[in-house]
């Protein structure tokens, strides 16, 4: 018990003094823009170090969760639904952007410059993708690439893959299994190991962005990132929350308190990305099953972007309106089809919801690229509550998934909810099971986890 209370005590300085370095990078961004901007590489960096941990992760938890089960069609299920599930959301994101965006009529009185101009022209430039291109790019060139490119996509189909084989190999694949789940161990550990940057870099990527944006930006465009945001936190509270309140009787807020270091973590870099290692795994302590959440939220990464979709709807109607060009209801419509495939492609790093706007505009309405130029400026702030939606979009669609599929403890979510069964970051470097499955979910004794492979 006390070592378990004095890693609780070491990770919870290590948030403090999180904020403590996003307050510190506000007033440098401020005091010396210059001197901030230089700072950018150190959080690029630590996003980096995140990032190439994600691969690995999503590989053995997704092996481990389809090679422990029996049946493929329990894990056909759980991918059906959620990717039903994924395309309902996403159209109900973007129309709730149509909707505060047709209220709100952002972008009337601008003018775009050509410094603008020349920004959308660099934006869209490659940013297009066929769908063709698309489903193409989730076949990986090697096995092995899937790795070193960082797709995660390309990651989710070799181990789905690997995971069906070691299924129908039987018990021939169980000493396999475990060499992955020591595996899945040893790349806990050095994410854990990796967390005790998160200082450094919150504070590089928030003067960085502060120092380049500048406080007459932000006054120009407050209503549009004022918009944004209040349009994101009435989809997560009033949508999310209630559907999560009917279908599995959770509360959102505790939900999001839960994961409320992780939140922290994507405000800091911006980047939903950087937590979904730790949503993961705390999915898993939170009782929902290995094969749902290895499946559920990986594929929602990419499908299941409802900030962005949000983001999408919105910036188009603004740059239209700033344009001079205003769409009509039926142009609007057409648009919000067209960016339910658009969405699709987005990853969840900063830039890549504007890469995605300059593309769907190119495709969709060639005069309007150029105004992507007009917020590129705020993009890196709306990116922020962009990430923190898509995140508590795949947490409550883990949960719902998980009901829907009878794959989650209801006894044990009400204890970690609750506090009786807490998180502490030494989970991350102790024996890394993360939640084994609903099927057997032993008591943790201290503040362990459970054993590493389940037994479906």
């Amino acid at each position: 018990m006390g070592v378990a209370a004095a890693k609780r005590d070491r990770t919870h300085y290590l948030y403090l003094a999180v904020i403590a370095a996003v307050g510190l990078g506000i007033l440098v961004g401020f005091a010396a823009p210059d001197v901030a901007v230089e700072l950018k590489p150190i959080g690029t960096g630590f996003v980096n170090l995140i990032k190439m941990m994600i691969s690995p992760i999503i590989f053995c938890t997704i092996v481990l969760g389809v090679g422990s089960v029996r049946k493929a069609a329990k894990v056909g299920a759980v991918g059906g639904l959620a990717l039903g599930y994924f395309l309902v959301m996403s159209t109900v994101a973007l129309a709730i952007g149509l909707l505060v965006g047709n209220f709100l009529e952002p972008g009337q009185g601008l003018h775009i410059t050509e410094a603008a101009r020349a920004a959308g022209e660099k934006q869209a430039a490659g940013a297009s993708e066929s769908t063709v291109d698309f489903l193409l790019g989730i076949i990986p060139t090697t096995m092995v690439s899937a790795f070193t490119e960082g797709e995660v996509l390309q990651t989710l189909l070799i181990a789905l893959l690997a995971g069906f084989a070691l299924q129908a190999m039987g018990s021939a694949g169980e000493p396999v299994l475990r060499g992955i789940g020591h595996i899945q161990r040893l790349v806990f550990r050095i994410l854990a190991m990796i967390m005790w940057a998160a200082p450094v870099g919150a504070f590089g990527a928030m003067a960085a962005v502060v120092g380049e944006t500048g406080i007459d930006a932000l006054k120009s465009l407050a209503i549009i990132m004022i918009g944004f945001y209040l349009t994101c936190a009435i989809f997560v509270f009033v949508v999310l929350g209630t559907i999560l309140r009917l279908v599995a009787g959770v509360s959102l807020v505790s939900l999001l308190k839960y994961l409320g270091r992780e939140f922290l973590l994507i405000l800091s870099t911006s980047s939903s990305e950087s937590a979904l290692p730790r949503l993961i795994a705390k999915m898993e302590h939170l009782g929902v099953s290995r094969p749902v959440v290895g499946i559920t939220v990986p594929t929602g990464y990419s499908f299941n972007l409802d900030g962005t979709a949000i983001y999408l709807t919105m910036s188009s109607l603004f740059i239209a309106n700033a344009m001079g060009d205003p769409l009509s209801a039926s142009e609007q419509i057409s648009l919000l089809l067209f960016m339910i495939v658009a969405s699709k492609g987005a990853a969840g790093v900063t830039g890549a919801g504007l890469a995605t706007l300059a593309g769907g505009l190119q495709s969709h309405r060639p005069g309007l690229v150029d105004g992507v130029g007009l917020i590129v400026g705020i993009d890196r702030f709306m990116s922020e509550a962009r990430a923190m939606t898509n995140f508590a979009g795949n947490a409550v669609a883990t949960v719902l998934v998980g009901t829907w599929t009878k794959e989650i403890d209801k006894e044990r979510v009400d204890k970690v909810l609750s506090g009786a069964l807490p998180w502490n970051d030494g989970m991350l470097s102790q024996d890394a099971d993360h939640g084994a499955g609903t099927d057997s979910v032993p008591e943790p004794r201290d503040g362990d986890q459970e054993p590493a492979v389940a037994k479906a």
